[in-house]
């Protein structure tokens, strides 16, 4: 296991930014001195002090080692020799950051990958966007209600959903409880992940007490020839010690830089910087200036790293971004995270994607079918139609295969429960129905059924 040592000093200006990967913490805090979006206005600057330097000498979450293992395999993925497969809520909450919660999506995660993997002999790189996903980026900084306005909600990180002055006023002692929570959480995973619950031979378990849909039929049928194929190795004197666990990275966005500060690390191994939150983050649409202070900060770790491609990316934006964010090309350390929307993908992507590949640039391609088709139903809702993040998935396919490249991987807003968040599906899910059990509190996620169903359709594209 590596060693990691606080690197955590004196907030300020150190110089100009360096290259990803580089030794030490020089430049850390530089970001300080750039423009930093989509950041809460902290009422006392004393105790955001006190709380990042509290979280400055915590024990990290994931060590630097896993993190490395995580580039590898996103190499792979970049080549074509694996597929991600990224998923969990929009945002966390700390009321259901509990042990059936966090089973449930893990369970939904585990049973895609098998669809994934079976379906396209594949194998699938396990991500899940979980032990600190408590912030999300907001279009306005404030919201009104009935002539009274108050800061957005902007994560259970930062403020409180409930609408009152005393909820929604930024409180730095909630990013010490997202710490600990996250924690907590990264615990349970492993525990579920490495303690036989994961094992392939729980195939059929991992799907009891749905109810009988289409979907879960389908799920069936790939658990009995999973069974089979099982049984017979065990005849043929297979050790089956590797089917008991599996590796399951953890990742968030990299919103809130005070909390991403304090949680880096240095590695003694290498001397690296590390942010020890997460195996993987990622810059948001919103906060990936070239200039500003998300891109300055995640370049100075050695984390692998993604960044969100919306619609009016152009492709100097993404040439930019890989010399800025990865400018020793290694393989697996940058991810280009697509959200263009069903009805523009097979318009913006094909330039990105020439461009960066003609530049011989590594990157893996990942699409996020779910932010660029967002809508608002006729009842109010905010909410998808699966329809639509089913044909983005196509089109991310489609263009990858028109120009020869690699369809890297999936990054999916879904839960383990049996929510009633995005239009359609085999339960056909309508505006009517969205009342039901409508319970994020930012954005619309899959349901466990819709989950599947997308698996499948993304395995028949992958074989394809």
């Amino acid at each position: 296991m590596s060693t990691v040592t606080d690197p955590a000093g004196p907030a300020g200006p150190t110089g100009p930014a360096e290259p990803a990967g580089a030794t030490g913490q020089a430049g850390l805090d530089h970001f300080r001195t750039l423009e930093a979006r989509q950041q809460p206005t902290w009422p006392d600057p004393a105790a955001l002090a006190a709380a990042t330097g509290r979280l400055a000498q915590a024990a990290p979450i994931v060590v630097p080692a896993q993190a490395d293992t995580l580039t590898e395999r996103l190499a792979a993925a970049g080549r074509g020799e694996a597929f991600l497969l990224q998923g969990g809520d929009c945002a966390e909450t700390f009321a259901e950051a509990n042990a059936d919660r966090i089973r449930n999506k893990i369970r939904t995660i585990l049973q895609m990958a098998v669809v994934l993997t079976h379906g396209a002999s594949t194998p699938v790189v396990k991500m899940g966007r979980m032990a600190g996903q408590y912030a999300k980026p907001r279009s306005s900084d404030t919201e009104t209600r009935d002539g009274e306005t108050l800061p957005a909600y902007r994560g259970d990180m930062i403020n409180g959903f409930p609408f009152t002055p005393e909820a929604r006023i930024p409180d730095p002692e909630r990013l010490e409880q997202a710490y600990r929570i996250s924690s907590a959480t990264a615990n349970v995973v492993r525990a579920f992940t490495q303690g036989g619950f994961a094992d392939l031979r729980q195939v059929h378990e991992w799907n009891r007490g749905f109810m009988s849909n289409p979907a879960y039929a389908r799920y069936e049928k790939t658990a009995d020839e999973i069974d089979r194929a099982i049984r017979f190795m065990h005849a043929c004197g297979a050790d089956f010690d590797a089917l008991r666990s599996v590796e399951f990275f953890l990742s968030h966005e990299a919103l809130v830089l005070d909390y991403e500060r304090a949680l880096t690390r240095t590695d003694q191994r290498t001397g690296r910087a590390y942010d020890t939150s997460a195996h993987f983050l990622w810059i948001g649409e919103r906060t990936r200036q070239l200039d500003g202070a998300h891109v300055d900060f995640m370049s100075r770790i050695a984390n692998p790293i993604g960044v969100k491609l919306g619609p009016t990316t152009t492709p100097h934006d993404a040439l930019a971004l890989t010399e800025r964010l990865n400018p020793d090309n290694v393989p697996g350390r940058l991810t280009f995270i697509t959200r263009m929307g069903a009805g523009k993908v097979r318009d913006v992507l094909p330039s990105l994607v020439e461009a960066v590949t003609w530049s011989g640039a590594n990157v893996t391609w990942v699409t996020d079918p779910m932010h660029g088709n967002t809508i608002t139903s006729d009842s109010g809702y905010k909410t998808r139609r699966l329809t639509d993040v089913l044909d983005e998935v196509a089109g991310f396919f489609e263009v990858h295969k028109a120009l020869g490249t690699v369809p890297g991987g999936l990054h999916m807003e879904l839960t383990g429960d049996d929510v009633t968040e995005v239009l359609g599906g085999s339960e056909e899910i309508s505006d009517a129905g969205l009342a039901l059990r409508y319970e994020t509190l930012v954005d619309p996620r899959l349901n466990h059924q819709q989950s599947l169903e997308l698996a499948f359709q993304v395995a028949e594209m992958l074989r394809r």
